[in-house]
């Protein structure tokens, strides 16, 4: 299954002043498939150690930070030796021991010959928990579920994830058909490695739903092993409501929805939790378009998204034949499915979400995007409705020299906004510089 991180991963691998890196990323979206692969594609060697299972090791790190004796034991370890020049070591759950964290920036300092690729599903909780952290001493990457494109690109559809990296539109759009076919498979089995392979192996979506099932029962689960025990109840109602929430024609988050007569403090360490799990994603509000537009986010008024779009079909029990057909019984949770998808190809792409409405709510622009020196309004439609009153409205006020419709329609240049197809938008994004 080939990912688009493999590309980063080549040019962390041949910096000249390379730290140790880590990826983060949600469990089961595959860090340490892609630490392993990433090592037999560009090492001789692979020295891999899993803290969670490995005490040998865990009590190696917490003795010292004697950098020497710590390659001794990881060669006792690995069974055999090996050089700097041509081995790839890695810690996964690094979170799991604080002390090996901490190590990564005694070998960037004392061994910067070493390749080091760490990774921890739960790393976030543990730093807001007061892990000690290398700060500068390390980079990060971020692997999600896979995107649209790489989608494509593991369902054999090579072709056309090329054409879309290519532009060419007049091709694209004799393909609309295919693309939208496919694109409706996506929204049901997401990105999730496990659910993929299934849909791949099987072609089965009642067995890709089990997996999906299965996968958030672990999540679940996880609230209860790892979260403060006074914290799982709240967590737990957080993570039941996203569904509800984001089915409102309005998907800002509401804490009543939560619970009655809830309250932002009575969950913000909550959302917190399953923010820094990789759970979740929060689009917050903007006031104005202006540059940066962090300067003009509200920290009170967002939106929640799930990290993965089959996972957030599977929590709202919806059947494979509604998303496929097209069944306009479900229109208004399609709209909430269509601004998940946008939400997590943007996030894939390292965006920041950000989304802007008038203090009373009305004439909503579902997306607004820092782009190299432009902020672009992106209006999100479910199937091919092209009323775009609000986006008229906004471009009315502010002008903005690029503004964005997506949905299912084919692509198309008018005067003041550009319709974008869904599967489209974020190559059609990156190419603005």
């Amino acid at each position: 299954m080939e990912r688009l991180l493999f590309h980063q991963l080549a040019k962390w691998k041949d910096k000249k002043k390379r730290k140790p890196l880590i990826i983060q990323g949600a469990r089961q979206v595959g860090k340490t498939w892609i630490m392993k692969e990433f090592g037999k594609r560009y090492f001789e060697n692979v020295v891999y150690i899993n803290f969670e299972n490995n005490e040998r090791m865990k009590n190696v790190f917490e003795m010292d930070f004697d950098i020497p004796r710590i390659i001794s034991a990881l060669k006792i370890e690995n069974g055999k030796t090996f050089e700097a020049d041509n081995t790839l070591l890695i810690f996964d759950e690094i979170q799991e021991v604080p002390k090996a964290l901490t190590s990564l920036k005694y070998f960037y300092e004392n061994a910067p010959e070493y390749a080091i690729v760490a990774a921890g599903s739960l790393l976030g909780i543990a730093l807001h928990q007061g892990t000690s952290f290398p700060v500068g001493k390390v980079e990060f990457l971020h692997l999600y579920p896979l995107n649209f494109y790489e989608f494509l690109m593991a369902t054999g559809q090579d072709a056309l994830a090329e054409l879309l990296e290519q532009q060419d539109y007049e091709l694209i759009n004799s393909f609309s058909t295919k693309y939208i076919d496919l694109l409706r498979k996506y929204y049901y089995v997401g990105g999730m490695p496990e659910a993929v392979q299934c849909y791949i192996d099987t072609d089965d979506m009642q067995e890709v739903r089990n997996i999906q099932k299965e996968l958030l029962v672990y999540y679940e689960n996880d609230f209860s092993k790892h979260a403060p025990k006074e914290t799982v109840p709240r967590i737990q109602m957080v993570w039941n409501s996203i569904p509800a929430q984001l089915a409102k024609e309005n998907r800002k988050f509401i804490y009543g929805m939560v619970r009655e007569g809830a309250r932002a403090k009575d969950f913000e360490l909550a959302i917190q939790w399953l923010e820094d799990c990789g759970l979740i994603h929060k689009c917050y509000r903007v006031k104005k378009p202006g540059m940066p537009l962090i300067s003009y986010m509200e920290m009170s008024s967002f939106k929640i998204f799930l990290s993965d779009i089959g996972l957030l079909a599977a929590k709202a029990n919806l059947p494979a034949k509604i998303l496929l057909d097209g069944n306009k019984v479900f229109e208004e949770f399609k709209g909430a499915l269509t601004e998940q998808f946008v939400a997590q190809e943007l996030c894939a792409a390292e965006k920041e979400l950000y989304y802007y409405s008038t203090e009373n709510s009305t004439g909503e622009i579902d997306f607004i995007l820092q782009q190299s020196s432009y902020c672009i309004p992106i209006e999100v439609k479910a199937e091919e409705n092209l009323r775009a009153r609000s986006l008229r409205a906004f471009c009315d006020k502010y002008s903005p020299d690029i503004s964005i419709r997506t949905s299912m329609s084919n692509y198309r240049k008018e005067d003041w906004l550009c319709n974008v197809p869904l599967y489209a938008l974020v190559q059609y994004i990156n190419q603005i510089k």
